[in-house]
């Protein structure tokens, strides 16, 4: 089979985005899809290979889901990032900086979209596109929170209505999704603010040592220390409840 040319990709994709294909269109797209699949196979075993870590997810984007976003942006078929992409589900803001971190230096053409800087109607997460051999490869990385917060408006979408992902529908959907997100990015900025705590922490530390006068004011810190970390992990639990609690209650359609 014959190598697609750009042109020929982008006129498919403005036959999707006015959803005029036919079962020629649907092979095509099939073709381009699977021609990510090299491209999509090194970058997930090099993850996981040097990494150690597990990426989950699809080799290909779906049609909907294309054509989808081919009329929402209006951008080119050619132009779309995440045709292949996987994800990667961390614990905390921390490890998720170490891991795009980790990610990029693996390899040599990578771009970085921080979705927690600038949230996408309440979206957060880190992506890291790769470009490997002129494919492009899509690697999400996500806390737990930012996870959860994202099954939930993806079954709001699923069940009321799918322009509640990006902005538009019910306001009062809206503003609870609001909510829940305004709850993970508290919660993310408590995590920032008790790692700088442990920095410190560690620096007054290795002062003790040469400073006999700071071990009480070490000890104390250490205190602060050991209470900020409990109500950062109680408050994590609280957003995990308030979160599950939604998507475990919203309604169906039709209801």
């Amino acid at each position: 089979m014959s190598k697609l040319s750009r042109t020929q990709i982008d006129k498919l994709g403005e036959r999707l985005k006015e959803g005029k294909v036919n079962e020629a269109d649907l092979r095509m797209l099939d073709q381009y899809r699977l021609s990510f699949a090299p491209s999509y196979q090194v970058v997930v075993n090099k993850i996981a290979n040097e990494l150690g870590l597990a990426p989950t997810g699809r080799l290909a984007k779906s049609t909907p889901s294309i054509a989808e976003k081919l009329r929402r942006e209006s951008i080119r078929l050619t132009q779309i990032q995440d045709i292949a992409g996987c994800r990667i589900i961390v614990r905390d803001i921390q490890t998720q900086d170490n891991v795009v971190s980790s990610i990029s230096d693996l390899f040599s053409d990578v771009v970085i979209v921080d979705r927690r800087s600038n949230s996408s109607h309440g979206y957060r997460a880190v992506h890291v596109i790769i470009k490997f051999e002129s494919k492009l490869v899509e690697v999400q990385v996500r806390t737990d929170l930012q996870h959860l917060w994202a099954e939930w408006s993806e079954k709001l979408a699923d069940q009321i209505d799918s322009g509640l992902k990006y902005g538009k529908g019910d306001q009062s959907f809206l503003e609870a999704l609001r909510l829940g997100s305004f709850l993970v990015e508290q919660h993310e900025d408590l995590e920032r603010e008790y790692t700088k705590s442990q920095v410190l922490f560690i620096r007054l530390s290795e002062q003790a040592k040469l400073n006999p006068d700071l071990k009480q004011a070490v000890h104390k810190y250490q205190e602060e220390v050991a209470n900020a970390e409990a109500k950062k992990e109680f408050l994590k639990q609280e957003v995990f409840k308030v979160l599950q609690n939604a998507i475990s209650t919203f309604p169906r359609k039709g209801s």
